[in-house]
């Protein structure tokens, strides 16, 4: 009458197994979508940069001078310029405290309508002096005709011939 065995109802694993695969399935799906959407960052590395500063030249930088002797007492690390204040002179000073000295000039860059009124005022002034030296050349001709004239030729003097008589003319009526 008595059972041995107790009653135990059979029990199927399988239903649970189902379930635990699919919401594992699930998991992976949404795993795979997050790393399409957003790629995986590597995590930042603590870094520790040390920056040790070099002296720097100040190459960009013009320096100005009012003469060649604020330029002796000033250091510098290279070849260095230095110009006037009106920017017609400059000073490159090297390392060695040599200096050497240049002058200016501004060279303005001319279109050709500047260079045809350039060579026509040139031929002006050409024209202008050549009627000049001209004018002077005629006002010397002139004193030197007015000199020549005055020194070649001989004052008429009133003479009388004894060769001649001078007997009154007859008067007829």
């Amino acid at each position: 009458m008595y059972n041995t065995q107790p009653y135990i109802p059979n029990y199927n694993p399988q239903p649970s197994l189902d379930r635990i695969n699919d919401q594992i399935s699930q998991l992976e799906t949404m795993k795979k979508q997050l790393q399409q959407t957003t790629p995986i960052q590597p995590q930042p590395t603590n870094l520790t940069q040390n920056f040790q500063l070099a002296p720097t030249t100040n190459r960009e930088v013009i320096k100005y001078a009012n003469s060649i002797d604020e330029v002796e007492r000033d250091m510098v690390i290279g070849d260095t310029p230095y110009f006037s204040k009106d920017m017609s002179i400059v000073w490159v000073k090297n390392t060695k405290g040599d200096i050497k000295t240049y002058e200016l000039t501004e060279i303005v860059l001319k279109d050709d309508k500047d260079v045809l009124i350039d060579t026509l005022q040139s031929q002006i002034k050409e024209l202008t002096n050549t009627i000049k030296e001209m004018k002077n050349n005629e006002q010397r001709d002139e004193s030197n005709d007015e000199k020549s004239s005055e020194q070649y030729v001989e004052p008429i003097k009133s003479t009388k011939s004894t060769s001649v008589s001078t007997t009154g003319t007859i008067k007829k009526k």
